[in-house]
């Protein structure tokens, strides 16, 4: 497996995901979320629960699981090294989180439906989340989104910030960041069809009927999808699926769109070049910066809202 020293997340960073960031920090409301409750709602309670409730990969943890994070971490250049947890979940699935104490949590049933270079697959792709700072932004679009859902236009006091410009503007980011990790995947494994089978398997795999499913298949199914874009109608279609029109909006690609974007940029000057070792190294500039200085003004905001916040905590324990 090749291994990339020094490599800055701005190498392999998706042009889509770099634009969607900057719609989405030029937003009104966006500074506030980002200073403060990101860490007060999830980066600790969920470090804790995750400590509590699931197993810490480790030496003498899935041995076989953390040989192949660590060395995916290496191959990416990820530093410090990220905790790796294992939860109880037979939905195959994974995230990262965390930006003081980043990590990647991985569900059992994703490793009982993969094969070894699928899983590393997995990893690298969240280790690319972890490289290119993108779990404060997922971590910002969840909090955003279920403050929103819990208390309509109180958001905790914050109904003048997480307006549904916001909210979309979130989730529009985070599809995009999709597309990136899945660089990061496709740098680490250095082959295509792996990368690609792990996104089939996920989407729709059986442990039992495996054998019977086909990755030439899926990419066909991927080219036909695409020609449905030929009707405006299902491009209008598309739009609204992916902006909850079924009630949910989605925070991934559809997996044959995912195909579609990693085919085209493995054949990329840009990836040839980075697998020759040519690219832009560290320190990485891609990192969401949420630690700007505020005036005495936006201080004295911050605040008022934090209090509103915690009277609107306080009043919700009365009921609960």
């Amino acid at each position: 497996m090749p291994t990339y020293t020094g490599i800055s997340s701005e190498a392999f960073r998706h042009p889509l995901d770099r634009q969607a960031e900057k719609a989405l920090r030029n937003l009104p409301g966006f500074d506030l979320i980002a200073r403060k409750f990101v860490e007060l709602f999830y980066e600790r309670p969920q470090l804790v629960y995750l400590m509590g409730n699931t197993i810490q990969v480790s030496t003498r943890q899935y041995p076989t699981i953390y040989h192949m994070f660590r060395e995916c971490v290496r191959d990416l250049d990820v530093y410090p090294e990220p905790a790796l947890f294992v939860v109880q979940n037979p939905q195959a699935n994974s995230y990262a989180l965390g930006q003081e104490n980043p990590y990647v949590v991985i569900n059992t049933g994703t490793l009982d439906l993969l094969d070894p270079s699928e899983i590393r697959a997995v990893l690298a792709h969240e280790l690319g989340h972890i490289k290119c700072g993108h779990t404060i932004l997922i971590q910002m679009a969840m909090w955003a989104m279920s403050a929103a859902s819990a208390l309509g236009e109180l958001t905790f006091g914050l109904g003048n910030f997480v307006s549904q410009a916001l909210i979309y503007a979130f989730f529009e980011w985070r599809r995009k960041a999709e597309l990136t990790a899945d660089r990061a995947a496709l740098l680490v494994i250095d082959d295509l069809n792996t990368v690609m089978s792990s996104m089939m398997k996920v989407s729709g795999g059986s442990i039992k009927y495996a054998h019977e499913c086909s990755l030439e298949e899926f990419v066909k199914q991927s080219e036909n999808y695409h020609l449905l874009d030929e009707n405006r109608l299902n491009q209008v279609y598309k739009f609204l699926l992916y902006n909850g029109f079924q009630g949910t909006m989605l925070s991934h690609p559809f997996p044959v769109e995912r195909l579609r974007y990693l085919q085209e940029w493995s054949v990329s000057e840009q990836y040839q070049q980075i697998r020759a070792g040519n690219y832009q190294r560290s320190p990485a500039s891609g990192e969401v910066d949420v630690t700007s200085e505020t005036s005495s003004q936006e201080a004295e905001i911050l605040r008022q809202q934090i209090e509103e916040l915690q009277q609107q905590i306080n009043k919700m324990k009365k009921y609960y």
